[in-house]
């Protein structure tokens, strides 16, 4: 049996160096690297897919091919991964470089001539294998900012080129470029009532449960009674050597009476998947405290592969005159471990805080379609919408409508519909639907047809029809009208809009389309005139920016350049 096992575990061995190479790839960076985000990391809605490193808070450093292979896209976009280089391997993998300033001049002068010939900032291009080939350890691009970065870094992240499934970095030996001899830390663990009727140290809620660390670096959490099924969460974060992030840990694994019971390994996913981030965390948690708890348990099966390869669903059905010992072993990728030991045992017991019910008669079964009208609001909900059985609020008050609260999380999109009742006909294309958070009011794209407005959202919370005739603000940097601006190397502007937001922006000097840059961060707009499309002399300026229900400002000057020496 040993040998059996050992054969297996070497063939694994064999086939994760054959199927993930670790001596191909080639660090993007010339610096020492250090981790600002890890792969899997949890994030805002979705799963990090890469690995975020450090660029000493700056930018402008020089980002490399991490192997041979040719620049298979480049995505241009004001939010997200900003301004993105793409690079096919022959081996079947793609790695991504995001957040950049710009890129090397040979694909700099590609992704210009596609910005001028899409007559757009944000592009998305798929260059042939012969247009942009590239070598390994060739500088193809600088380090950035770019997009939804919330500081200088660069998002590093590979992908299975056939799948475009993601897979972590540090399968292709980029663990040995880090150094990590710290163990994951705990910062707690939650225990959770699953049974209808049922408590847990006389709480029909989820309870904290006390935790003891001991000599060894280990938990011991204080025993745990319960009366019914019950399921655990734990909110973890990782450290390495070198590093003050906080950042995702990379394995899970609980086990009761030693025997596995549930698990997480961040080594692949789709984008497909990310999404279901909100289910597999205690989102009502993470709303009301911002922690983000991991369920170690699956109440309602869901798509999402990394939880899919277990044993059980991490469920504990506590039965009378049993005792379990749960373990839960949290590891980085360097097999540093932090462990906790709960002891559980079965009691009857009078719940000393009660289940908080609602006495709303709206209740969603996730397995059918719904479909409410009240007013003139109607919501419509498809099967499998929700993840979960539950309850929801439907009520409208002076134009608000309040349809659940924002920390149900939902697996898809609903429909929520409002008449246009007593809006004059030429009015209707400046109002849309927003989410209500206090006094903010978010815009939500909505469409519009036969006087009804429809939004889509897998959001739940408070709504209401807002109307915006408010035009977009433009406003010069360091620049006045007739002004020469030879000794320039930009020209900037900034743009703002107080309600729906900027949703279009296009500069023409001399009557053709410019280039100009959108950094929604600092809300600027900037044209670099090494692009050389101005005049010798005199230049007529005119820029046009449309918020999103199509109020627009045009901004119209002129400067004075030479471009001689």
């Amino acid at each position: 049996m040993r040998v059996l096992l050992f054969i297996l575990v070497f063939q694994f061995s064999l086939f994760s160096q054959e199927r993930y190479p670790k001596d191909y790839f080639q660090s993007p960076l010339d610096i020492p690297l250090q981790l600002s985000g890890t792969y899997g990391e949890l994030r805002n809605n979705h799963f990090h897919s890469g690995m975020d490193f450090r660029t000493n808070r700056q930018e402008g450093l020089n980002v490399f091919a991490a192997a041979d292979g040719y620049v298979s896209r480049i995505k241009i976009s004001t939010f997200g991964y900003g301004k993105a280089i793409y690079v096919t391997h022959p081996n079947g993998f793609t790695t991504v470089y995001a957040h950049l300033l710009k890129a090397s001049p040979t694909i700099e002068r590609y992704i210009k001539s596609e910005h001028y010939k899409a007559k757009s900032f944000e592009i998305d291009v798929f260059p042939k294998p012969e247009e942009l080939p590239v070598k390994k350890g060739e500088i193809i691009a600088f380090s950035g900012n770019t997009g939804g970065s919330g500081g200088p870094h660069l998002h590093f992240e590979f992908r299975d080129t056939k799948t475009e499934f993601t897979v972590n970095p540090l399968l292709f030996g980029y663990d040995s470029f880090l150094k990590d001899t710290r163990p994951p830390v705990l910062l707690g663990i939650v225990a959770y009532p699953l049974h209808e009727n049922g408590s847990v140290n006389h709480s029909q809620e989820p309870v904290e449960i006390n935790l003891v660390q001991q000599k060894d670096g280990s938990y011991l959490a204080t025993k745990v009674l319960s009366d019914g099924a019950i399921g655990f969460g734990v909110h973890t974060h990782d450290v390495s050597d070198g590093s003050y992030g906080k950042n995702g840990v990379y394995k899970i694994q609980s086990t009761l009476n030693g025997k596995p019971s549930f698990g997480v390994q961040f080594d692949t996913f789709s984008f497909d998947e990310t999404r279901h981030i909100n289910y597999y965390i205690d989102y009502k948690r993470y709303k009301k405290t911002t922690q983000r708890y991991q369920k170690l348990f699956v109440k309602n099966p869901y798509e999402l592969s990394l939880v899919q390869n277990n044993p059980t669903t991490g469920i504990i059905d506590v039965q009378p005159n049993m005792n379990y010992s749960y373990k839960i072993i949290i590891e980085d990728f360097n097999k540093n471990k932090t462990t906790v030991t709960i002891p559980i045992q079965h009691a009857v017991m009078q719940p000393k805080i009660l289940k908080k019910e609602s006495k709303s008669i709206y209740k969603i079964k996730h397995t059918n379609e719904h479909s409410y009208v009240k007013d003139s609001v109607s919501v419509y909900i498809p099967e499998l919408t929700f993840y979960e059985d539950t309850t929801v609020d439907f009520e409208i008050s002076d134009g608000v409508i309040q349809f659940g609260t924002n920390d149900i999380a939902l697996r898809s999109n609903l429909t929520l519909s409002i008449e246009a009742k007593g809006i004059p006909e030429k009015e209707l294309s400046k109002y849309f639907i927003a989410t209500l958070e206090g006094t903010k009011k978010s815009y939500n794209k909505t469409y519009l047809k036969d006087k009804t407005f429809k939004l889509y959202t897998r959001n739940l919370g408070k709504f209401a029809l807002v109307k915006d005739v408010v035009a977009p603000k433009i406003t010069p940097i360091q620049f006045k009208e007739a002004q020469w601006m030879s000794t320039q190397k930009v020209m900037e502007f900034t743009i703002s809009d107080d309600l729906s937001g900027i949703q279009s922006y296009n500069g023409y000097l001399n009557g053709e389309w410019i280039l100009f840059e959108y950094d929604y961060k600092t809300q600027k707009l900037t044209h670099d005139f090494s692009d050389n499309v101005v005049k010798e002399g005199r230049n007529d300026l005119k820029l046009i920016v449309v918020d999103n229900v199509g109020n627009s400002t045009i901004f119209e000057t002129h400067f004075f350049r030479t471009q001689k020496p």
